[in-house]
């Protein structure tokens, strides 16, 4: 497919709002609490009818120290035995989760997320990679996606041996910015020298792919100085890169109040940092997959697009999409038989106390409807695949696609106007114009957004 961009400034002025980054349909704001553990157990037990792999997501919370910029669950100590009581009651809570699925279930996708999951250390690694192992059937041949993210940090070579001998094959990498100046405002100091000795050690350990995680728009970024990053990233020839646009919502994360408003870049600049970003990936080989993902030709999101089996999840773009997603730790999300989603509770104190009483520590989540289901395979199709085709969704839905969406469709025609995508009676592709603001033209597919206030959401650039 193409995926080629083109970078029209007045239309992403016109169109740069606040709006979901679609990591679900409905999005996290339309879970209540209606659903509880309850209901997600009967929906998981019957799951093991059609019986579908496994995609695990593991949440390790603790941090050793504040970034400024995150807008992540975390738990900033220095004190590691504050991780005791916090893994032994994950323990019991993947025992409970994997009592309610067929050990015949492979877990084809793993990943640890944080915070910083290393920060546990060794033993303890080992041990919950045990745990897991005990409760669900892990492949042991290196078939499945098992990933980690690492800060380099907390992460040294031992570490990587270790973690490709538990089984891990893929790492993601936080970098944000090498500029000291920049990373000494985010309170992230981490040096260019000790960030490339953690990729140099995946490639000899024989990790399968590694991601690097970018960030624009932070307080002293310039053009020139983000360029010199983007140059350093692209020569350690990573599979996947990923640029995120900093969303800075002091309100909404107490963290982004230690960052200086007045140090961050306007949005003239932040906006020419993205072009470079985009034009020097793309000229090294990078293939934009959508939003903020680049990845090289060869790598699996990029063949799963070109495939039509890309997806997307609350990890991102996957490449499974015929997976249950069953989310461990505090704040987690699951997602079950593609007709529910589920959330953890939030606080360790709470999360805590529903373990002990022999619960699972869901609080919230959705039951799909027919809608749901329907508009979520439109979202979907666009923001992964860029088109979108009338028929085969008619097919599998019953419906007639110019009727059911002929509000929506009326919308489109101003985007249509401006260029961003094309529309004819086969179905829609989004053009190179309108593809850095594909999460525009889901939004118009989105049924809750009337209700929803924008601020929920970060800025589309």
């Amino acid at each position: 497919m193409n995926n080629s961009i083109f970078f029209d400034h007045a239309l992403i002025n016109k169109y740069d709002k606040s709006g979901p980054r679609y990591t679900s349909y409905p999005t996290a704001v339309q879970f209540h609490v209606g659903f509880d553990d309850s209901e997600y157990q009967k929906l998981s037990l019957a799951s093991n009818i059609k019986g579908r792999p496994l995609s695990l997501y593991v949440h390790v919370p603790f941090c050793d120290t504040i970034c400024f910029y995150c807008a992540c669950n975390k738990i900033i100590t220095k004190n590691r035995s504050h991780i005791v009581p916090y893994l032994e009651h994950l323990y019991l809570e993947i025992a409970m989760q994997g009592a309610l699925f067929d050990r015949n279930r492979p877990v084809v996708q793993l990943h640890w997320g944080g915070g910083t999951p290393t920060f546990i250390g060794a033993v303890k690694m080992r041990e919950l990679m045990g745990v897991i192992d005990e409760n669900f059937y892990l492949l042991k041949d290196n078939s499945g996606e098992y990933s980690i993210e690492v800060d380099p940090r907390e992460t040294d070579e031992y570490t990587i041996g270790l973690l490709r001998e538990l089984g891990f094959n893929r790492l993601s990498i936080g970098v944000q910015d090498f500029d000291p100046v920049v990373q000494r405002a985010i309170n992230r100091l981490q040096s260019r020298e000790i960030t490339l000795q953690v990729i140099d050690a995946a490639k000899r350990e024989g990790f399968r792919s590694t991601s690097v995680d970018l960030i624009y728009g932070l307080p002293l970024q310039s053009v020139a100085s983000f360029s010199r990053t983007i140059d350093e990233i692209i020569i350690q020839n990573p599979s996947r890169i990923s640029v995120f646009n900093y969303a800075h919502l002091p309100a909404l994360f107490k963290t982004q109040r230690h960052i200086n408003a007045d140090a961050l870049p306007s949005p003239g600049v932040k906006l020419a940092m993205l072009e470079d970003a985009i034009e020097r990936l793309i000229s090294a080989g990078y293939v934009y997959i959508g939003m903020d993902h680049f990845a090289k030709p060869d790598d699996e999101l990029t063949l799963a697009q070109q495939s039509g089996n890309l997806y997307r999840n609350f990890q991102g773009y996957s490449t499974h999409a015929d997976c249950d997603l069953v989310g461990l730790g505090v704040t987690s999300i699951s997602m079950i038989g593609d007709t529910s989603y589920s959330q953890n509770l939030k606080s360790l104190s709470e999360y805590h106390a529903r373990l002990e009483k022999g619960r699972l520590a869901i609080f919230r989540g959705i039951q799909l409807d027919a809608d749901d289901i329907l508009r979520r395979e439109v979202i979907n199709n666009l923001i992964c695949h860029f088109k979108l085709e009338f028929a085969a969704v008619e097919y599998k839905h019953a419906i007639c696609f110019n009727d059911y969406f002929s509000k929506e469709l009326v919308k489109l025609t101003d985007m249509e106007a401006d260029g961003l995508l094309s529309i004819d009676k086969g179905g829609i592709e989004v053009l190179p114009p309108g593809r850095l603001l594909i999460r525009n033209i889901c939004m118009v597919f989105d049924r809750y957004l009337r209700l929803i206030n924008q601020q929920h959401f970060s800025k589309m650039i």
